[in-house]
């Protein structure tokens, strides 16, 4: 009862995302996290210890990461990297 496949019966995976926008994900990504790095850094070396937010930290911080994380992503798909 084994059946097999063959190459003519499956179909071919396409990407979700179209390579042709990877140069674009990959910059608009990388500027959104450039920006929240700075303003981490920016509010780290601004606060004193008595105004400084844990919670606004982290958030920053896990903003800047979500970004930086799918931009290095994205370059590394657009550079042809395929990860």
């Amino acid at each position: 009862m084994a059946s097999t496949l063959s190459l003519d019966s499956m179909s071919r995976y396409v990407s979700p995302v179209n390579p042709s926008i990877f140069p674009h994900l990959t910059l608009v990504l990388l500027s959104i996290a450039i920006f929240f790095t700075a303003w981490f850094f920016v509010y780290e070396v601004t606060s004193t210890k008595l105004t400084r937010d844990f919670v606004k930290e982290v958030l920053i911080a896990i903003a800047a990461s979500f970004f930086m994380g799918f931009g290095i992503l994205f370059l590394l798909l657009w550079v042809g990297i395929y990860v």
